[in-house]
């Protein structure tokens, strides 16, 4: 996991399985990105995600509520075939903006 900053957006970067072992992980790196101050644009980059059961998908919905009320968001970038699945299933691929390209996205 590693976050940077590209343009407006805080990128986080993912790598693995997101499941009940390293969410807390995750949720702690989600609330570092967004400071008091300015609204958190945030992209989680999902291309080297392998997995990510319901506990990784309910801290991704908590940081993009917490990122909305803000006046910030989250976004999903690339996440592979069996991510994409769970978000389809779970309904979440409503809720999330997901992107293909996270280039396009950032400007980078």
């Amino acid at each position: 996991m590693s976050s940077r900053t590209e343009g407006d957006h805080t990128v986080v970067s993912l790598a693995g399985e997101i499941d009940l072992y390293t969410a807390p992980h995750l949720q702690s790196e989600l609330a570092a990105t967004m400071g008091p101050a300015d609204p958190a644009q945030i992209v989680v980059d999902m291309s080297e995600v392998e997995f990510c059961d319901s506990t990784g998908m309910n801290v991704l919905l908590a940081a993009h509520r917490q990122a909305s009320e803000r006046g910030g968001g989250l976004a999903l970038a690339q996440p592979r075939a069996s991510v994409r699945k769970v978000l389809e299933v779970t309904g979440l691929a409503s809720v999330f903006t997901v992107h293909d390209d996270l280039r396009s996205l950032t400007g980078q």
